[in-house]
């Protein structure tokens, strides 16, 4: 039974019921890639296996990206290829963005991370004091500071923090401040919400088209579906993996904060217990035999994606899907990246492996 074969089958055998990796089995792995084309086949084979319709990568070294391409059909029935610029919701790649633009105001003085969140009009019950870095670090839930459970509906209270500092909606703010200055031309807040996406004076029409087209897995068919419609500081931005991956050379480069502020953003979380938690201030922050590696996923209806940056290579890699099969069948969101046999594609290969990657575009 060839590699493929062997991956149908397990991803037929249960791989696509929802839940923790725990309580299911782990995916099949193969072999690190030994070199770019070995990447692309792996990557091909997985989207099969895992039976996404399409999805968009890029990997960026230095200040260059070195490498990009679209696997699949973003239109199914129109057969209509994945390539670079295809646009893709990023779900909760869009908590990376929100971290951003907060921590702009924490530089400019208008907002601490130990205020208090009551002082931006959000009320929860605690047994002590939930204060801003809480919500950006998702340890807001029992004693704060003290745990991480990661939790999207509270991190988009964060809304409140951005219009009450800032006076302006986090769509207004986004735009203005990291979009915009970067000329990200397939980027907006979510076409669904028609007074959000106007923030970036794209025509809807022809921004809707371009999208891949949003895919459910039900049982072994993938049925055309509805994209989410809401937006926030959670979810809601809708890119590219071009566009993504200037995003992160821009943070890179320290285009948009203080070199401190996004070291703190990077950096985990130490609880009031004195554990290290999987999570900075809108970032997963863990290591992989011994190799920090700062991250985010995206999971949400008909779509899910992926970033890995790894600052001592000074390397990134950004995937996303018109399904929610990047994510689904994982624990990313209890901070396990190599819960991901995507991730784990990329990591094995050039990170721990001996792959090289192209010289640039």
């Amino acid at each position: 039974m060839n590699t493929l074969t062997r991956l149908a089958a397990f991803v037929a055998a249960g791989v696509l019921s929802c839940g923790h990796v725990a309580d299911e089995p782990r995916p099949l792995s193969l072999p690190p890639a030994r070199d770019m084309a070995e990447f692309e086949a792996h990557l091909e084979q997985l989207r099969v296996a895992l039976q996404i319709p399409a999805f968009s990568a890029a990997i960026t070294s230095g200040r260059q990206i070195v490498w990009a391409r679209g696997f699949g059909e973003a239109d199914v029935e129109r057969h209509v290829a994945a390539d670079l610029q295809t646009e893709y919701h990023l779900a909760s790649l869009t908590k990376t963005f929100a971290s951003t633009v907060i921590l702009q105001l924490v530089d400019e003085g208008k907002v601490s991370l130990d205020d208090p969140v009551s002082k931006y009009g959000i009320n929860l019950s605690s047994s002590g004091v939930i204060r801003v870095r809480h919500l950006m670090s998702h340890t807001s839930e029992g004693v704060p500071g003290s745990q991480f459970r990661y939790n999207g509906n509270r991190f988009s209270l964060l809304d409140s923090v951005i219009v009450r500092a800032s006076g302006e909606t986090f769509a207004a703010r986004v735009a203005a401040r990291v979009l915009k200055p970067l000329a990200l031309e397939r980027t907006a807040p979510n076409p669904g919400s028609p007074s959000n996406f106007s923030v970036m004076g794209f025509d809807r029409d022809t921004f809707v088209a371009r999208m891949a087209k949003p895919y459910q897995l039900s049982g072994i068919t993938n049925v055309l579906t509805s994209y989410p419609v809401l937006f926030s500081t959670a979810a809601g931005l809708v890119s590219t993996a071009v566009d993504m991956a200037r995003y992160s050379m821009a943070m890179d480069a320290d285009a948009f904060l203080k070199p401190s502020t996004k070291t703190l953003a990077f950096a985990p979380t130490i609880g009031t217990g004195g554990d290290t938690l999987p999570y900075g201030l809108g970032w997963f922050s863990t290591r992989v035999s011994g190799v920090r590696v700062v991250w985010h996923y995206g999971y949400w209806t008909a779509n899910s994606s992926l970033i890995i940056k790894v600052p001592s290579r000074d390397i990134a890699f950004i995937i996303m899907a018109n399904s929610d099969m990047l994510s689904r069948p994982t624990n990313l969101g209890g901070g396990d990246l190599m819960s991901s046999s995507v991730a784990r594609e990329f990591v094995q290969a050039f990170v721990l492996g001996t792959a090289t990657l192209p010289a640039g575009r």
